[in-house]
């Protein structure tokens, strides 16, 4: 019998027919400082990424980009609404696979909070239509696919919370805008090209992230990355779940471990993970597939390089995980 190949933070992985050169991902990390109220990618957003890429990151994922005008989390948020922002979009594709970094587009809008219950049916028809338009222009920019935002208390967070989405329509069935989305833009994804989602892990509780991860498996999707989603309101501490007292890192970062052992689609963990002991833990010990880490990639543009210092040091040393 064949042993289970031991893996670290740097073992490649593949999604499909991409490989990713580690298991480190950049998550959508909105630079509002770096773009414009008219949307648009700047050259300081290009020449961000190509530096992220440079820095020999696994995968990016790019920020939240929005399908409508009228749908925008900020001013200052990046577009994807009408074709004239597929040239901008086009640059960051093309630099990032220039430096042979595979790479997703968040695609997002902003929604109507616990306001979902009582907009208009043929609203949300209209917000659907122009999700499925958005997935046409990310394909024809190069990105080497798409994730949806569905957490972050965003639309699809919404449509997908027991706490908010009250409907009595087709929309009150809360995985149908998303099974919809995936059903009617499958003729996109093939082999080079993946489609994530973004999910709530908590929605409010954990067991309904677990049922949101096994339907949208079920739906087709090749990656999910458990975030936070519409939290219960009586948790009044940062924790918005319960957490064992021995787990020893964030509680969103528990929701992406203990969703993975209920689905065979690759998880990727986010949530304050900022050392390489850290991000180790959850690579060889299996929790998890892919970590994403964010603002210490921010603080620490070279984090990469850095973390394999670590890691060859602990492993020389003999150093423990945690």
């Amino acid at each position: 019998m064949r042993t289970k190949e031991k893996v670290n933070l740097f073992t490649e992985f593949k999604i499909k027919g991409i490989t990713l050169k580690n298991r480190i991902v950049l998550p959508p990390m909105v630079r509002f400082s770096l773009i414009g109220k008219d949307g648009y990618a700047t050259d300081e957003l290009v020449k961000w990424y190509e530096e992220i890429a440079l820095g020999g990151v696994g995968m990016i994922i790019l920020e939240a980009c929005c399908i409508a005008e009228n749908g925008k989390l900020r001013d200052n948020q990046i577009g994807i609404w009408d074709d004239s922002f597929i040239e901008g979009l086009t640059k960051i594709a093309d630099i990032c696979r220039k430096h042979k970094t595979p790479t997703l587009i968040q695609l997002h809008h902003a929604g109507f909070k616990e306001g979902i219950a009582t907009v208009s049916e043929k609203k949300l028809d209209g917000i659907l239509e122009e999700f499925i338009d958005s997935f046409y222009r990310a394909k024809k920019c190069g990105f080497d696919g798409i994730e949806i935002h569905g957490a972050h208390t965003y639309l699809i967070s919404q449509l997908h919370s027991k706490l908010w989405n009250k409907r009595i329509d087709k929309y009150g069935d809360r995985l149908y805008f998303t099974r919809e989305l995936i059903k009617r833009t499958k003729d996109l994804f093939d082999d080079n090209f993946i489609l994530g989602i973004r999910i709530g892990g908590n929605e409010p509780t954990l067991e309904e992230g677990i049922y949101i991860a096994k339907e949208v498996e079920k739906a087709g999707v090749d990656l999910i990355h458990v975030s936070n989603g519409i939290p219960n309101p009586s948790f009044k501490q940062d924790r918005k779940v319960e957490v064992p007292v021995d787990f020893p890192l964030d509680w969103v970062v528990y929701l992406g471990v203990e969703i993975k052992k209920h689905v065979k689609t690759p998880v990727i963990a986010v949530r304050a993970i900022k050392k390489e002991v850290e991000a180790s833990y959850l690579i060889e010990n299996d929790l998890v597939d892919l970590v994403a880490i964010g603002r210490a990639m921010i603080s620490r543009p070279h984090w990469i390089s850095w973390a394999k210092k670590k890691y060859r040091f602990r492993i020389n040393t003999g150093g423990k995980l945690l």
